[in-house]
C-alpha cells in the first residue's frame, strides 16, 4: 500500500534488479565453479554492490544458462530504464536552454549508465520479450511475485543437481505456468562437514589444494549472505551521484507541485462546500508526512544535501528567478478512440510560487530579524515593512507584486505571534520569575519538558521547530536546519487561494460548533457538556457515599475544557499576557493568529477531536452506565418490551460490538450470565497483564496527552476513531497495522483490491487470500466471496465517484482501471484463479482522495466516531438511570430496594446491582418501567453531532469547482 515517488520507485526497482542479477550470477558461476574450479567466467560478487560496466556481462553470462526469465525482471528492468531515460530527456532539454558544462558533463555519464543498461536488458532477451508483451501491464499478482522471484530460493536444486544440457544451458524444474528461475535469499551458512584429510602423495596433495580453494569461496558466499536487500547497489562515480541527486530532487517537487494542489483544493471545499476544516487539517499532515518521508531517502542517499536551501539551488541552478523558463506544464487533448494526444496550449510555471521559494525567503526574513534582539519584536527595519498590513486589501485589483508583498507581511506578522505564544511560559519564567533559561539552548520540541504547558492545539511540532531556530544566537546559520516539509507546511498556513469570500465561511467555523462558547445548541457543544456532566458525576459519587468516585475523570475533563476554552478557539494571548508583546494582528483582530489562519483552525480542532474522543472512552471504561444500559436495552428488544430498537443503542452496539459483549456475540437468553461473562472475559489475568504492560510503556514514554490517553490501556473501549489510527501511525496510512484497518474503510478497500487472488483448495474457486482483512471482509458480509464482491464493488463505486468529480462539465473521463470491475468479477466462481489482474496505481494523490474519504466519514460521515459528543451520550445515560431510579423508587420496587437499600453486596455499586437483577429475575414491573424511560423519549446519535448534521453521501467530498468566483486571499 505504501506510495512512493518516482526517485523512490527507481531505487526500489533498481535495488530489487540489482540484486537478482547478482544473485543468478553466483549461482551460475558456483554451479560451473563445481565441474571447473579453475576457471570462473567473471568473479562471485561477495559485497551486493556492482559497477555499470559490469552490467552487460552479468546479463550476458544468466542469458547464457538460463532459457527463461522471470517477466518481473524484464518490468523492472523497463521501470529502471524509463526512469533514467525521463530524467535524461528534462536534463537535455535544461541544457539546451541554460548551457551547463557541470550538467553537461554529468549528462555524458547519463547516457552511459543508460546506454548500459539497454545492453543488458537486450542481453536478457529484452526486445524479443517485450515485442510478445507490449499490451500487458504489471499484473497485483506478479508485482507480489517479485519477493517470490527474489526470494523463494527456486535455484536451490541447482547448486547440487543442476547440470548443463547439450546447449551449454542449466536445466531447472518445470514450472505448469511459466518458468520463473529465481535467485535464492539470503542464507545463514551452513556448518561444514570437516574434511577427512588423504593420504600423503598426489592425491594427498590434491586434496589439500582443493581445501584451500574452498575456503575462499565459502567465506565469500557467507559475506554476500549477510548482505540486506538495501544495500544492493550500482557503484557510481561522481557524476552519477549528480545525475542521482538530480533525480530525486526533480522527484520530491513534481509530488511538491500535485500535493500543493491538491490540498489547495480541500481548502477550497471547506469555504465553498462546508467539507469540515478538520478533514483538511489531518490529510494536510499526511501530505507533510508524504514530503517529509522523501526528503528523508535523500539524506539517506546524500546525507548533507537534504536542507530546502541545497535542495532549491539544485533545482533552480543556484537562480529562482532565471529558472522561470526551465518549467512549464502542457494541456494535451486526446483524439476519440485513439490513444494518441496533442499538446495544444503550454504554459511556463511559477517556480517562485510552485516550489514555495516565497515562503522560504518570508521564512528566512523572519528568523533572521527574530534572532536580532529575541524580544519578540520586530526590529525598526522590519517594522516598516509589514505593520500596514491589510486583511481587507481587495487583491482582484492588486498587481501581483502587491500581492506577494501583502502576504510576506501577513506571513512575518504571524510567524511573530506564534513564536511569542509558543515560547511565553519559558519568557515568563525568566522575565517575571528570575529564572535563567538560555533560550537558544532550550528544547522546545514536543519531546521537551515545556511541552505539559499547552498553548497550541495541531500545531505543536511545527511551533516548536520554528521557535528553536528564532531563538537561537544572531547570527547563526539556520539554513541548514530547514527542511522541504518545513516550507511545504508553512506554504499551507500562509493562507489558500479563493475566488471571492465564501458567504457565511469563516476559518473558526467548525471550531466554535464544536465548542459552543455561547451555549446555542443544546447537545451538541463539548464546554457546556462537560460542566453538566461533572456535576452529573459529583450528584453520582455522593448517592454511593464516595466523594472521590469520580475525582479523576472529573479533573481530566474539566482540564481539558479549559485547555480548549483557553487555547482552541481563542487564546489568552488575545488579551495580552504579562511581558510578552501583545498580537502583531492587534489593530484588526487580537486573535488573528487563528481567525487568519483556516489552517491553524483545521488542524487544531482535529486535535481537538481526538482528545475529546479519547477522554470520552477513557471515562466510559471506568463508570457502568455505558455497557448497562446497552445490556438491558438489548434485554428489553429481546423480551418485545421496546417494539424497534432505540437508534442510540443500536448504534451503540453496531459500532462498539465487542466492547459491549463477550466476543462480540448479541445475548437473546440469560441475559444477567451475559453481563457477568463479558466483565470476566476482559477482566482476565492476561488481559489485565496487557492493559498494565501498555500503561507502563506509556508512563516511559508518553511525552504528550495523546500517550496518556492511550485507548490500549482500556478494559472495554479500545476501539479507535481514524483519526486515532492515523495519528498512531504518524500520518502515514501504509504504517497502520491490517489488523486496526476496516474491511468497509476506503483504505480497507484499497487493501483488498490488492490482496492476492489463489484458489481455494477444497472449491476450486478463486477467492482472496486468506489475510485478517480479508477474513473480516467475509465475516461482515456473512459469506465469503459476496464479502469480497461488496468491498472491492464498493471501491469500485467510490472511485468511479472520485474520478467524476474530478472531470469538468463537458468532458468524460477515461475508463476505471480494469482491476476495479476484473476484481469484483473475479469474486464469482471461476475454475482458475486469476493472474492478469492490473496493478492499482497507488499515487500520493490517489492515497489522500482515498483517506479524505476516510477522515470526512469519521468527523461527518458514517460512522462519525469523532464527530460524536460523546460526554453528551454521557449525560444521557446518566440522565436515564436517574429516571429509572426515581420511577423505581416511587414504586418501590423491590430489585430498587434490594439494589439501593438492603442488599450490601450493592453498596458500592448500587446501578450495577439493579442492572443484574433486572437481566437476571425478569421482574415485570422493573422491566416495564425500565422500557418507559428508555422511551422517553427516544433518542439518537444525531442528536449529539457537533455539527448538527451529517453528511451520510459524502457529497461535500465530491462537489464544489462550480460555485467559486474570481480571486481573493482567504
Amino acid at each position: 500500500m505504501a506510495t512512493v515517488n518516482a526517485y523512490l520507485a527507481y531505487k526500489r526497482d533498481t535495488r530489487h534488479l540489482i540484486y537478482w542479477m547478482i544473485q543468478s550470477s553466483n549461482t551460475i558461476i558456483k554451479s560451473l565453479l563445481a565441474t571447473d574450479r579453475e576457471n570462473a567466467p567473471i568473479p562471485l560478487n561477495t559485497n551486493g554492490q556492482t559497477t555499470v560496466s559490469s552490467l552487460v556481462p552479468m546479463c550476458e553470462l544468466i542469458a547464457k544458462h538460463f532459457k527463461a526469465v522471470p517477466p518481473t525482471i524484464y518490468r523492472l528492468f523497463q521501470s529502471v530504464i524509463e526512469a533514467r531515460s525521463a530524467a535524461y530527456k528534462v536534463f537535455q532539454e535544461t541544457v539546451a536552454r541554460n548551457p551547463d558544462p557541470e550538467l553537461e558533463k554529468s549528462n555524458a555519464s547519463h547516457k552511459h549508465f543508460l546506454d548500459s543498461l539497454t545492453k543488458a536488458f537486450e542481453a536478457l532477451g529484452g526486445m524479443a520479450w517485450t515485442s510478445s508483451h507490449q499490451t500487458e501491464k504489471t499484473s497485483a499478482q506478479e508485482a507480489d511475485n517479485i519477493e517470490e522471484v527474489l526470494f523463494a530460493n527456486k535455484f536451490a536444486s541447482l547448486n547440487i543437481s543442476s547440470h548443463e544440457n547439450g546447449n551449454g544451458e542449466l536445466e531447472e524444474a518445470s514450472d505448469e505456468d511459466e518458468a520463473l528461475p529465481t535467485a535464492p535469499a539470503p542464507q545463514k551458512p551452513r556448518p561444514k562437514k570437516s574434511t577427512v584429510k588423504g593420504k600423503k602423495g598426489k592425491r594427498g596433495q590434491r586434496a589439500k589444494k582443493n581445501k584451500k580453494t574452498q575456503k575462499p569461496a565459502a567465506i565469500e558466499e557467507d559475506a554476500l549472505a549477510k548482505v540486506p536487500l538495501e544495500s544492493y547497489r550500482i557503484i557510481e562515480d561522481h557524476d552519477g551521484l549528480i545525475t542521482d541527486y538530480l533525480m530525486a530532487v526533480y522527484a520530491l517537487f513534481r509530488e511538491w507541485v500535485h500535493l500543493r494542489s491538491h490540498i489547495q483544493g480541500l481548502w477550497r471545499k471547506i469555504a465553498y462546500v462546508g467539507l469540515n476544516s478538520a478533514v483538511a487539517g489531518a490529510v494536510s499532515n499526511m501530505a507533510i508526512t508524504m514530503i517529509k518521508r522523501t526528503e528523508t531517502a535523500i539524506f539517506l542517499d546524500f546525507p548533507g544535501h537534504d536542507s530546502f536551501e541545497t535542495i532549491m539551488q539544485t533545482i533552480t541552478r543556484g537562480d529562482p528567478e532565471k529558472a522561470q523558463s526551465n518549467f512549464g506544464i502542457e494541456l494535451h487533448s486526446v483524439a476519440p478512440n485513439s490513444d494518441k494526444t496533442e499538446a495544444v496550449h503550454k504554459t511556463h510555471l511559477d517556480v517562485m510560487e510552485q516550489f514555495s521559494i516565497y515562503a522560504y525567503r518570508d521564512l528566512l526574513d523572519f528568523l533572521t530579524d527574530f534572532q536580532q534582539t529575541r524580544s519578540g519584536k520586530p526590529t525598526k527595519r522590519m517594522l516598516s515593512q509589514i505593520r500596514d498590513w491589510d486583511p481587507y486589501l481587495n487583491l482582484q485589483r492588486a498587481t501581483k507584486e502587491q500581492r506577494i508583498q501583502w502576504r510576506r507581511s501577513y506571513t512575518i506578522n504571524w510567524l511573530y505571534d506564534l513564536v511569542n505564544l509558543f515560547s511565553g511560559i519559558v519568557v515568563q519564567r525568566n522575565t517575571m520569575r528570575g529564572e535563567n533559561h538560555a533560550y537558544e539552548r532550550v528544547d522546545w520540541s514536543i519531546g521537551g519538558p515545556w511541552n505539559q504547558h499547552r498553548r497550541l492545539f495541531g500545531l505543536n511540532e511545527f511551533a516548536g521547530v520554528i521557535t528553536s531556530l528564532a531563538m537561537q544566537k544572531p547570527g547563526t546559520n539556520i539554513r541548514e536546519r530547514i527542511f522541504p516539509h518545513h516550507v511545504f507546511q508553512l506554504h499551507g498556513l500562509r493562507g489558500h487561494i479563493l475566488k471571492t469570500s465564501a458567504p457565511g465561511f469563516r476559518p473558526r467555523r467548525d471550531v466554535d460548533l464544536f465548542l459552543d462558547s455561547e451555549n446555542e445548541k443544546m447537545g451538541s457543544g463539548y464546554l457546556q457538556a462537560v460542566d453538566i456532566l461533572v456535576q452529573l458525576l459529583e450528584k453520582d459519587a455522593m448517592i454511593h457515599g464516595d466523594p472521590s468516585r469520580h475525582r479523576d475523570h472529573g479533573e481530566l475533563l474539566k482540564m481539558l475544557m479549559e485547555d480548549f476554552r483557553d487555547w482552541l478557539g481563542e487564546s489568552k494571548y488575545m488579551h495580552g499576557l504579562t511581558t510578552i508583546p501583545p498580537s502583531r494582528f492587534s489593530n484588526s483582530n487580537s486573535n488573528g493568529l487563528r481567525e487568519f489562519s483556516p489552517f491553524l483552525c483545521g488542524v487544531g480542532l482535529m486535535e481537538g477531536l481526538e482528545l475529546a474522543y479519547r477522554t470520552s472512552m477513557l471515562v466510559w471504561d471506568r463508570i457502568p452506565e455505558p455497557i448497562l444500559l446497552v445490556h438491558i436495552h438489548n434485554m428489553l428488544v429481546q423480551k418485545g418490551y421496546i417494539a424497534q430498537p432505540i437508534g442510540l443503542y443500536a448504534a451503540l452496539v453496531e459500532m462498539f460490538k465487542t466492547a459491549y459483549f463477550a466476543d462480540g456475540e448479541i445475548p437473546t437468553s440469560n441475559f444477567g450470565q451475559a453481563l457477568l461473562a463479558h466483565i470476566s472475559e476482559t477482566g482476565s489475568r492476561l488481559a489485565t497483564f496487557q492493559r498494565r504492560a501498555f500503561r507502563r510503556t506509556a508512563a516511559r514514554s508518553g511525552t504528550d496527552i495523546h500517550a496518556i490517553l492511550e485507548l490500549n490501556k482500556n478494559r472495554f473501549f479500545t476501539t479507535r476513531s481514524n483519526l486515532l489510527l492515523y495519528r498512531s501511525a504518524d500520518w502515514s496510512p501504509d504504517r497502520i497495522p491490517e489488523a486496526q484497518i476496516s474491511p468497509t474503510s476506503a483504505l480497507g478497500m484499497l487493501q483488498l483490491a490488492q490482496t492476492k487472488r489463489v484458489v481455494d483448495p477444497t472449491t476450486g474457486r478463486s477467492r482472496l487470500e486468506d489475510t485478517d482483512l480479508a477474513q473480516r471482509a467475509r465475516a461482515f458480509r456473512h459469506g465469503r466471496d459476496l464479502a469480497a464482491q461488496h468491498v472491492v464493488g464498493r471501491a469500485s463505486e467510490m472511485l468511479q465517484s472520485l474520478l467524476a468529480s474530478l472531470t469538468p462539465e463537458g468532458h468524460r473521463s477515461g475508463p476505471m482501471p480494469a482491476n476495479y470491475s476484473e476484481a469484483a468479477n473475479a469474486v464469482k466462481h471461476t475454475s482458475k484463479p486469476s493472474h492478469r489482474r492490473d496493478d492499482i496505481d497507488v499515487s500520493a494523490l490517489n492515497l489522500l482522495t482515498l483517506t479524505e474519504w476516510d477522515i470526512s466519514s469519521d468527523i461527518s460521515g458514517t460512522p462519525p466516531l469523532s464527530g460524536i459528543n460523546w460526554i453528551w451520550v454521557t449525560i444521557r445515560f446518566m440522565m436515564l438511570f436517574m429516571q429509572i431510579e426515581e420511577k423505581l423508587r416511587q414504586a418501590r420496587n423491590p430489585l430498587w430496594v434490594r439494589a439501593y437499600e438492603t442488599d450490601r453486596e450493592w453498596s458500592r455499586q448500587k446501578r450495577f446491582g439493579l442492572a443484574y437483577l433486572a437481566l437476571s429475575e425478569g421482574d415485570e414491573e422493573c422491566l416495564t418501567i425500565m422500557a418507559d424511560e428508555f422511551q422517553n423519549p427516544r433518542a439518537g446519535l444525531l442528536n449529539h453531532i457537533y455539527w448538527g448534521k451529517m453528511d451520510e453521501d459524502m457529497k461535500t467530498n465530491f462537489e464544489g469547482g462550480d460555485k467559486e468566483p474570481d480571486c481573493v486571499v482567504m
